[in-house]
């Protein structure tokens, strides 16, 4: 028998610290190590930015399924993913204009979206449940998605995960897609770990109604009245939950204490970035929609989606839309669309009334420029993205745009992002201005007139 006078006080610290550990362990990035909630697997399997990936879909009856695309309906699929295979996977195609205007030219070449646990819900990836692959409509450089999603994530917004994907179909060439992690349960737990808040994806039944509840207004305490919001739930909201997002609303439409109600740092920051990257398909835009809201104890957080039609490019729907490159490089910072719609955007009009939160928008923007662009980090991501993707762009089968319109695009792309970063520093500086009134009498800019926005992407590629 061991004795020692210490032995009872040694067994009971061990126990103390072994229970400590095991805290450590089971918290969210305890002293620098990641759970595996906030690093899942998949995050290193099919998102690995590095290489691009393989998937190949196996369908019944392919034409069948191209046939009632229109319909969005999922069918059942099998997927072999960088050679291991998935059976009973649920396939449908995705896209709102893009899929109406794809199907309009009699193309194959949609959008999809891929859910694991749609048939049996004990399926996944890797710890992943869904994602969609994007067939970068109105992209001719490939980039639109993955560098602004890119952008968020250096400026810290949670953000979904993508990489290429070389796509199959029953073995077929399909070409180059970009696999984009849908936030989904599997997103917000690797984002917000296993206890989660609420997660929405407003949209609007009709562009033709007010959809206020999109704007995120404050438009009473029925939930009814929210229906684009939780009529669009990616999970189960009780009444509480409701009642949550509409006393943050609440809060946000009186101005005052926004954050008791706000993460006011991390709208701030996803601000920054989608106003740099002008996309008018989006919260800023007219249609307000193309965002996912966050809310989790009555704290809002909005979060990135969809930018193929970023960078001055979103021109469906109107009659005659513009190509003024000059215009769009110089959107002003401080007002990124016109009165009308920024009095009817709350969750940049009225924080932005608040003089501090105004100033760290300003901050974080000259972080952004500083540190993204002009470092060089953003040309020399380009080049490497570029010269990873250009061998399979060269041989994609169903591509919008030949080859040449290809490395045309990622010109015209890289040459639009580095004028807005020297036009934005400038209204930064107070040297170009920052707001559509300002711009009115003061017509000092960044001359974008040599650049066509066309070669980004247009309509007319999907006749070749």
């Amino acid at each position: 028998m061991v004795k020692h006078k210490y032995i009872d006080l040694f067994v009971i610290m061990m126990m103390i610290l072994s229970c400590i550990v095991t805290l450590g362990l089971m918290s969210e990035n305890h002293l620098g190590i990641q759970s595996v909630t906030s690093s899942p697997p998949y995050t290193t399997k099919l998102f690995d930015p590095q290489v691009v990936h393989t998937i190949d879909i196996e369908l019944e009856d392919q034409n069948a399924f191209f046939a009632s695309a229109q319909d969005e309906n999922y069918v059942m699929s099998t997927l072999t993913i960088d050679g291991e295979k998935y059976e009973g996977v649920g396939l449908r195609v995705k896209g709102n204009n893009s899929l109406r205007l794809i199907d309009r030219y009699d193309l194959n070449r949609y959008s999809l979206k891929v859910e694991f646990d749609h048939y049996d819900n004990t399926l996944n990836y890797y710890g992943l449940d869904k994602f969609s692959l994007d067939c970068s409509f109105q992209d001719n450089a490939y980039l639109k998605n993955f560098m602004t999603y890119d952008m968020m994530k250096f400026m810290g917004v949670p953000t979904p995960l993508c990489s290429y994907v070389w796509v199959t179909i029953n073995q077929e060439d399909w070409g180059l897609f970009l696999a984009i992690e849908e936030p989904e349960e599997s997103f917000a737990k690797r984002c917000f770990g296993h206890d989660y808040g609420q997660l929405y994806k407003p949209s609007y039944k009709s562009l033709d109604d007010a959809n206020e509840d999109i704007a995120l207004k404050y438009i009473g305490d029925d939930p009814i009245l929210y229906d684009n919001i939780f009529r669009n739930a990616k999970f189960d909201p009780t009444k509480e939950d409701k009642q949550r997002v509409i006393e943050a609303l609440k809060v946000l439409d009186s101005k005052i204490e926004l954050e008791s109600a706000i993460d006011v740092d991390e709208v701030l920051r996803y601000f920054v970035v989608q106003v740099f990257v002008v996309n008018l398909d989006s919260y800023l835009g007219q249609t307000g929609h193309n965002y996912f809201l966050y809310e989790e104890d009555g704290i809002l957080q909005i979060l990135p989606w969809d930018y193929n039609l970023a960078y001055g490019t979103y021109a469906l729907g109107k009659p005659e839309p513009s190509n003024d490159t000059t215009m769009f490089v110089n959107y002003p910072i401080n007002t990124p669309n016109t009165g009308d719609i920024m009095t009817n955007r709350p969750l940049f009009h009225n924080i932005m009334q608040n003089p501090i939160f105004y100033q760290e928008y300003h901050s974080y923007f000259d972080h952004f420029i500083s540190e993204y662009f002009e470092s060089g980090y953003f040309e020399q991501k380009v080049k490497e993205m570029t010269d990873l993707i250009n061998p399979y762009i060269k041989k994609d089968p169903t591509a919008f745009c030949n080859y040449e319109d290809h490395l045309l695009g990622v010109e015209a792309f890289k040459e639009f992002c580095l004028l807005r970063a020297q036009s934005v520093r400038g209204q930064l500086e107070g040297t170009i201005p920052s707001t559509f009134q300002m711009q009115e009498t003061n017509t000092h800019h960044i001359d974008a007139s040599h650049l066509a926005l066309e070669d980004m992407g247009e309509i007319a590629d999907l006749y070749e």
